[in-house]
């Protein structure tokens, strides 16, 4: 694979130096750890039939309402992605909406898109939310929730507004009452469902992310074991491997370019201000890099230039986590997210990256403005 080449060659051949190879990996390993973690977590809780389990019950809970239903599956996903990531909710709440969907008879289409907006716009407000967080987290002198909460409520309220208007006429009607699904395993069920709510209180607790994050895989491998549960996918499929070694490929070549001078060329695009200006400036800078490259990428080759200004690095989190919805490259959780909707749908609908790129076009800069404008009210 190339990326892994990449982490091996750049290190050995002395283009990424000695020193910069160890800071690289001191800050990138204990995340692309907490990743493979999480998805295990993710995975076991499917297993459990949590996700399904959470959708059906949304769509008895909205009695027939159909924007009721819409109302209630995207705080399943804004949740979803604060605890347990955008990745997992692009995976395994999108299949899940989708399966919802068809059995109400209803377009899948118009929930998979509110899952996949809220999958990347969610992902502000714990470190856990995001990758670009958890690498941003320790260099908040203020801590990372006294930042960044301000900006992750503006961004959630503006874009929730913004996708109602959007969907507004699919949102409309009723739909008969779905027959109550079996569950397999009740107290398995429960057990996940525990599990999550106890890691979530522990992440915004700000506890250690690493031990929380292994000891729920711990429990919730020892209760799937104990109940015999049928698993998703083999133990060896859990873990993300291909993601873990590209990501790590693409820290090896940024940090490789950030040796040799990326930082001084970056630094005039992303200026020095933290009034209004300046933080739109960032947030705009980030944005556009993670449109055209990736977020993550984005994020690492720009932190240097922001770093030592709570405003600034939070402006940068803002742009790489609520910008990148226009390319679908642009952020993994979009790419993740056009694999299960066409697995789940059977085939792509007509005029399909039309629609992902024109709710993007919409909904970006509006979760820009919106964060970067609670920042300058809250600064």
């Amino acid at each position: 694979m190339p990326a892994l080449l990449l982490v091996v060659v750049l290190p050995l051949t002395g283009a990424l130096p000695a020193d910069d190879a160890r800071s690289l990996a001191a800050l990138t390993g204990p995340v692309l750890g907490f990743v493979v973690l999480l998805t295990v977590v993710s995975e076991l809780c499917a297993g459990a039939g949590l996700f399904d389990a959470v959708a059906d019950g949304a769509a008895r809970l909205a009695r027939g309402r159909a924007w009721v239903l819409w109302l209630l599956v995207a705080v399943v996903a804004a949740a979803c992605t604060v605890v347990l990531s955008l990745d997992t909710t692009a995976v395994l709440l999108t299949p899940a909406v989708v399966a919802v969907a068809r059995r109400l008879d209803r377009d899948p289409l118009p929930l998979a898109l509110t899952v996949l907006a809220l999958a990347n716009t969610a992902s502000l407000l714990l470190p856990v939310s995001n990758l670009t967080n958890l690498m941003a987290a320790s260099s908040f002198d203020a801590g990372y929730l006294g930042v960044m909460a301000a900006p992750a409520v503006a961004v959630l309220v503006v874009v929730l507004v913004t996708l109602a208007a959007l969907h507004a006429r699919a949102l409309r009607g009723r739909y008969a009452l779905p027959s109550r699904r079996d569950v397999a395993d009740v107290v398995l069920l429960r057990v996940a469902a525990a599990v999550v709510l106890l890691m979530g209180a522990g992440f915004a607790a700000g506890l250690p992310v690493l031990p929380v994050a292994l000891g729920a895989t711990a429990v919730l491998g020892a209760a799937t074991a104990w109940r015999r549960a049928p698993l998703l996918v083999p133990v060896r499929e859990m873990v993300p491997w291909r993601t873990v070694v590209v990501t790590a490929g693409l820290f090896a070549v940024v940090g490789t370019w950030h040796a040799h001078g990326l930082t001084d060329l970056l630094a005039p695009l992303v200026g020095s201000g933290d009034d209004a200006a300046g933080l739109a400036q960032v947030a705009a800078v980030g944005a556009t890099s993670a449109n055209a490259v990736n977020n993550l990428p984005a994020y690492l080759a720009l932190a240097p230039t922001v770093t030592g200004d709570d405003a600034r690095l939070a402006a940068l989190l803002v742009g790489v986590n609520a910008g990148p919805l226009i390319t679908p490259w642009a952020s993994l959780a979009t790419l993740l997210w056009l694999q299960q909707y066409r697995r789940h749908t059977f085939s792509a609908p007509a005029g399909l990256m039309r629609r992902v790129v024109g709710q993007g076009v919409v909904v970006a800069p509006l979760a820009v403005a919106a964060g970067v404008l609670a920042l300058v009210v809250a600064g």
